[in-house]
């Protein structure tokens, strides 16, 4: 085969993970406007929404929070509700641990990047992931979650922005068009993804809440994943043992 013939290697580094996060940022902005006034509106202040994008920088999980406070919820059910969410992010770091580089705290830092457009967008399949795109991405998109927040507070534009201007499919497209592309990749990846969207259909119509659903389903994916990857190295340590062995 030709070198004109090999498939060309996707995109790498901080400045391509930071092409990505623009078009991520730009959602993530529309999204954040509209938790900042949400969060101004159920009484959060001025001070409180911005600091939560600083700190706690995870969509879901925040307007979580302000949705069970402003129903009337208690706070350390508003707190569990949105850790239930984030709890995704547990095996998402763990499968990203092997790329990112330094001591401990360097780790812990770098491990702060990953966010779900950053993730898919830095996997580069087979298991790797490609660090640099990783945090290239979550540059572009923190400053925009905070700065939309920011903005939410001070004008409080109407809470169904998102909604109306159509940003509200942008991240679930997104996420299909990858899904489609990872699921075509193997059998293995194929019967994963129905394993654990089959799952998380039957938890979340067993009126289980959506957290909880969801990390059940992503950890059949998980375990349909690692039994495709065993495969693949006992099939890619085959020829070699054998070659060995021979005389």
């Amino acid at each position: 085969m030709s070198l004109s013939d090999a498939a060309p290697e996707p995109e790498q580094g901080y400045l391509a993970g930071a092409r990505i996060g623009v078009g991520l940022a730009i959602s993530s902005f529309a999204l954040a406007v509209t938790f900042g006034a949400l969060a101004r509106q159920d009484g959060w202040g001025s001070l409180a929404p911005v600091v939560a994008s600083l700190v706690v920088f995870s969509g879901s999980a925040q307007f979580a929070l302000v949705t069970a406070l402003a129903s009337g919820g208690a706070a350390w059910a508003a707190v569990a509700s949105a850790a239930l969410l984030n709890l995704r992010f547990l095996p998402m770091a763990i499968a990203v641990t092997p790329a990112l580089r330094g001591g401990r705290a360097r780790r812990a830092l770098e491990g702060q990047a990953v966010v779900d457009g950053s993730w898919v967008a830095a996997h580069q399949g087979d298991g790797r992931f490609d660090r640099t795109t990783l945090i290239g991405a979550t540059l572009a998109q923190w400053p925009a979650w905070v700065t939309g927040t920011a903005v939410g507070v001070i004008v409080s534009p109407p809470t169904d922005l998102v909604e109306k201007l159509g940003l509200d499919a942008v991240f679930p497209a997104f996420f299909v068009v990858l899904l489609i592309d990872e699921l075509r990749s193997s059998r293995s990846a194929l019967a994963a993804g129905l394993c654990g969207g089959g799952l998380t259909a039957a938890l979340l119509l067993l009126a289980v809440p959506s957290g909880p659903a969801l990390l059940g389903g992503a950890c059949a994916a998980l375990i349909g994943l690692q039994n495709d990857r065993r495969t693949q190295t006992a099939s890619s340590d085959g020829p070699t043992t054998a070659h060995r062995e021979a005389p």
